[in-house]
């Protein structure tokens, strides 16, 4: 096989992709479709945040490649349809971003982030014009979004238009009012009201999340299992140096390490 033809690049990796797809090449490649791949490409995106999340460049490098392979497979899988090729995704891509940067390929002028955010927004508003336009304004965010991102899009999208919070002040007397409402649900013992007030409080901490503009409460959330994860292996592995059993530990015990583990966690980090 003369793998130089093979160029490290967006063509070399097309080129064994077709490879791969062609009638006497890979099964597994050969039987992928746009709904198996887009299962695929929920994991591997999963698994490169995490190495992002981890900040762990070799990692990021791969996990990056695995995404790369399963966006350009569904790209072969369209042109096997007919519906499109690879140049068409390039071209609309740049043209979109060419498009909706008019402070660096046109006349307007961004001194600030805020902005480019307005002119990027200006742009899609123009993009739309003339468009068939959803019936409902928050019709455009998408359903197949995890529902804590989906959360995150609705809170965005209704605030592009100003129902939002004036200062985060009220975004947090707005959590903590939603807490009581958790409190009162639970004494009154309903189980469809106690469901219903903490999916309330569940949108109400994404909307702090999201108001605050700093992380991602998928961001968060990854971090918060991130730790969680980490500090029940200290529980296990300090158990199993006592000769204990997880199910034998106890909770008390359990929590007893638990809590030694944020102080070390402290300590280190002072």
């Amino acid at each position: 096989m003369d793998e130089t033809k093979y160029t490290p690049d967006a063509g070399g990796l097309l080129a064994v992709l077709r490879r791969l797809r062609a009638p006497d090449g890979c099964p597994w490649d050969r039987k992928q479709t746009r709904e198996s791949l887009s299962r695929h490409l929920a994991g591997e995106t999963a698994e490169l945040l995490d190495a992002i999340d981890r900040n762990d460049s070799t990692d990021i490098c791969d996990e990056l490649g695995d995404v790369l392979m399963n966006i350009f497979l569904q790209i072969l899988v369209a042109e096997e349809k007919g519906e499109f090729t690879p140049t068409d995704v390039w071209k609309n891509v740049i043209d979109k971003m060419i498009r909706r940067h008019e402070h660096i390929f046109g006349d307007a002028v961004a001194e600030t982030p805020e902005d480019v955010t307005r002119i990027w927004l200006e742009v899609k508003k123009r993009e739309r014009a003339g468009r068939e336009q959803p019936e409902r304004y928050l019709g455009s965010v998408k359903h197949t979004l995890s529902a804590v991102e989906r959360s995150e899009k609705l809170q965005k999208k209704a605030a592009e238009v100003g129902f939002d919070w004036q200062s985060i002040d009220g975004v947090v007397g707005k959590v903590r009012e939603e807490i009581c409402e958790v409190e009162q649900a639970l004494a009154g013992g309903n189980d469809k009201e106690i469901d219903d007030e903490l999916s309330d409080l569940l949108f109400s901490v994404v909307n702090l999340i999201r108001f605050r503009g700093a992380k991602t409460s998928e961001e968060l959330l990854r971090a918060a299992n991130r730790k969680f994860e980490r500090r029940f292996d200290y529980v296990e592995q300090h158990l199993a140096a006592e000769g204990i059993e997880l199910s034998d530990a106890g909770v008390d015990k359990m929590e007893e390490l638990w809590q030694q583990c944020k102080h070390e966690e402290k300590c280190k980090n002072a």
